[in-house]
């Protein structure tokens, strides 16, 4: 017997009904945030992504060389195709672009809970703009996206890889030592990290000020520690700015500053956040993102760029241990011919209702009528369509609510009149 390979996955029709539920909600929500749809191929050249990540990345990849010799990658986040597309085709297009997309990505990780080596992701970037106002609506949308699905709990949490680096500085910390440290942050491993700036010889008076910077939501504690940096001051600055617009215009209060977000990435650069769901415990995380530079990596010109990625299968998750009710996957109309000589009548009704956009089965197992209704209660339908013999020669059939069990004679050219009405 074969079986799915390690870390995919298979849904039943109940399962995509949730995933298509997630995937148009959020559709609506970027539309009404100026977004525009775009797709991107599943597999990309390699390069692209060593480009990217560095040579280390191949480890986590799906890669082939295809019969033209072409050595080719399953993409493993969709940031740097997006970008990749941008330089090829789009950088003529009037600014700021505002860009929105889903697919499926590829890594070969360790399969857990809330994770797999198949894997779908939403996410969005905005090229061309970095005033405090785009900064602050990418955090709204980010919130408002993961709201709108029904979250109840969920949170920001931002960080500002600028502040951290002027942290580094002060700290006199070397580049390979704050590559050993970033990871450490990162994971919010803060026992290991103080050990850590024992070994690069920061004082034990420094190492307890910069850990309480860390975990601090302060911003007169985090402006004590850098205010001999004017980039960092700077900075700072435009973060309150941009957290000023996100709680008075954008009305979004659930957000707390913390520098230990550092979303370990080269690329990344100025202000980066991450949105928990409090309620999935350790596996949390449902988005990422910030400001970044790839851009000019991949050949285009200098243009500020920032975006944010949704993983698909924690909010479902999230979702459902929230309690949240799906809306059900449920069929409008199911028709029920009492007989064979009934079935191509009952045929042409679900091709009429069906061209009136109204979803419609008929028995075509030749079922008695106490199992072809119980398998209409089991498929939540609405409405069934009793066709029998008595009620055809008048040209009508019996129209039955499933809800409340009441029944009427319906003449055939009035189905869908009196159906539109219910």
């Amino acid at each position: 017997m074969f079986q799915v390979p390690r870390g995919t996955r298979d849904f039943t029709p109940n399962e995509m009904q949730k995933r298509r539920y997630l995937e148009q909600n959020m559709a609506t929500t970027f539309t009404s945030f100026g977004y525009g749809e775009i797709q991107t191929p599943t597999f990309e050249n390699l390069e692209l992504f060593t480009a990217k990540s560095g040579e280390s990345i191949i480890n986590e990849l799906y890669t082939f060389t295809d019969k033209g010799g072409r050595e080719l990658a399953l993409r493993p986040e969709l940031t740097a195709p997006v970008i990749r597309f941008y330089v090829e085709r789009l950088q003529m297009e009037p600014k700021p672009l505002k860009l929105f997309y889903f697919g499926n990505c590829y890594r070969y990780d360790r399969p857990q809970k809330g994770r797999y080596r198949e894997f779908q992701q939403a996410g969005c970037e905005i090229i061309g703009a970095d005033t405090f106002e785009a900064t602050a609506e990418l955090l709204a949308l980010a919130f408002t996206l993961l709201k709108n699905t029904g979250l109840k709990n969920v949170r920001i949490n931002l960080g500002n890889l600028t502040i951290i680096s002027a942290m580094f500085k002060k700290l006199k910390l070397l580049k390979d030592d704050q590559k050993t440290l970033l990871p450490l942050i990162d994971k919010s491993l803060f026992d290991d990290l103080k050990i850590a700036l024992g070994e690069c010889n920061v004082s034990e008076k420094e190492i307890d000020s910069f850990i309480s910077v860390l975990q601090s939501s302060d911003i007169g504690e985090i402006r004590s520690f850098i205010a001999d940096d004017h980039d960092a001051m700077k900075e700072l600055h435009s973060m309150e700015a941009i957290l000023d617009l996100l709680k008075n215009a954008f009305h979004v209060n659930e957000f707390e500053i913390k520098l230990s977000i550092v979303r370990g990435l080269d690329y990344y650069k100025g202000l980066v956040f991450e949105i928990d769901a409090p309620v999935l415990g350790a596996e949390k995380q449902l988005c990422g993102g910030g400001s970044y530079e790839l851009v000019s990596l991949f050949g285009g010109t200098v243009v500020p760029t920032a975006g944010f990625a949704v993983g698909f299968d924690r909010t479902i998750l999230a979702l459902e241990a929230e309690g949240f009710i799906f809306p059900p996957s449920k069929l409008d109309v199911f028709i029920i011919p009492v007989n064979q000589d009934m079935v191509s009548t009952s045929i042409e009704i679900a091709q009429q209702l069906r061209n009136h956009n109204i979803s419609v089965d008929f028995d075509q197992l030749r079922r008695g009528m106490g199992k072809s209704l119980k398998y209409a209660d089991a498929k939540h339908v609405d409405k069934v369509i009793i066709v029998g013999p008595k009620e055809l020669e008048k040209k009508t059939v019996i129209l039955r609510d499933m809800k409340t069990g009441n029944q009427e004679t319906v003449a055939i050219t009035e189905i869908y009149g009196k159906l539109k009405k219910t």
